[in-house]
């Protein structure tokens, strides 16, 4: 039986250890206080998702221990290591972040958390609201599909024919991305999920809304300015880890036993 050491994280490499422990040994190192897995011992080594946040040591909330990303790089030689948007000075790694099966299956745990704090922060139901979701890629469609479920009216920006056909198909209202800037946007909520500008400060001064939700990773707009204008602007980040670390727990498990032989 191969071994695994699950290195930092928070609940979601919890429940994912629960889940391994059925097929391999399980250690880890970061995860809880005072553990002391053996990354020279182990065959696999999974980080966190993410796997950094200061681009210096392992995410790990909960350990006081700090995880050097260049002292443990050194013995990732001839381990199999799983981690996220982040390349380990090794050959043989999966980025969970470039998998479509892992991005697509944690998109709905992101989009049921952005929902939850939309309801949370509006005074009013997301049923027949205005809402419009600024990007037509994995959350996007997810987030989209839920929305629509609940009775809200939404519009969905894109950028290109084949999503505009999709939209179309399946009847939802559309606007091309780059007819946003400078634009009038009546909506009551806007989701943003890609990583470049979309709202400068022009276009956030013309947008009536109450609340902005950021789930890119970059950042689609000034948080701190649309604040200043009375928009309640959040970005909420690591959503799957804050609603439903059970859930995206599974699915790290799920992915590392579809690339490892148990």
């Amino acid at each position: 039986m191969k071994k695994i050491c699950i290195i930092g994280g928070d609940q979601r490499q919890i429940y994912a250890k629960r889940i391994l422990e059925e097929n391999f040994f399980v250690d880890t190192l970061g995860l809880f206080q005072g553990d002391n897995g053996s990354i020279d011992s182990s065959d696999i080594l999974i980080l966190p998702v993410p796997t950094t946040k200061d681009g210096e040591t392992v995410f790990a909330p909960f350990s006081d221990r700090k995880i050097y990303l260049k002292e443990i790089e050194e013995k990732f030689k001839n381990k199999l290591v799983f981690c996220y948007n982040f390349a380990p000075k090794t050959e043989n790694f999966v980025d969970f972040s470039a998998l479509d099966s892992f991005a697509i299956l944690n998109a709905v745990p992101t989009a049921e958390g952005a929902i939850k704090i939309a309801a949370e922060n509006t005074p009013y139901t997301l049923w027949k609201s205005k809402i419009l979701v600024i990007g037509y890629g994995r959350v996007g469609k997810i987030l989209a599909d839920r929305l629509r479920n609940l009775g809200a009216f939404v519009t969905v920006s894109a950028r290109n024919q084949k999503d505009f056909a999709v939209l179309d198909a399946f009847g939802f209202s559309y606007i091309n991305t780059e007819k946003l800037q400078n634009g009038y946007l009546d909506y009551d909520i806007i989701f943003n999920t890609v990583d470049f500008t979309v709202l400068d400060r022009n276009t956030l001064k013309n947008c009536p809304c109450d609340l902005i939700i950021d789930l890119s990773s970059k950042g689609g707009f000034d948080l701190e300015f649309a604040k200043t204008l009375g928009i309640n602007a959040i970005k909420p980040g690591g959503l799957p880890g804050k609603v439903a670390p059970k859930t995206a727990g599974e699915i790290i498990a799920g992915t590392v036993k579809e690339f490892t032989c148990f």
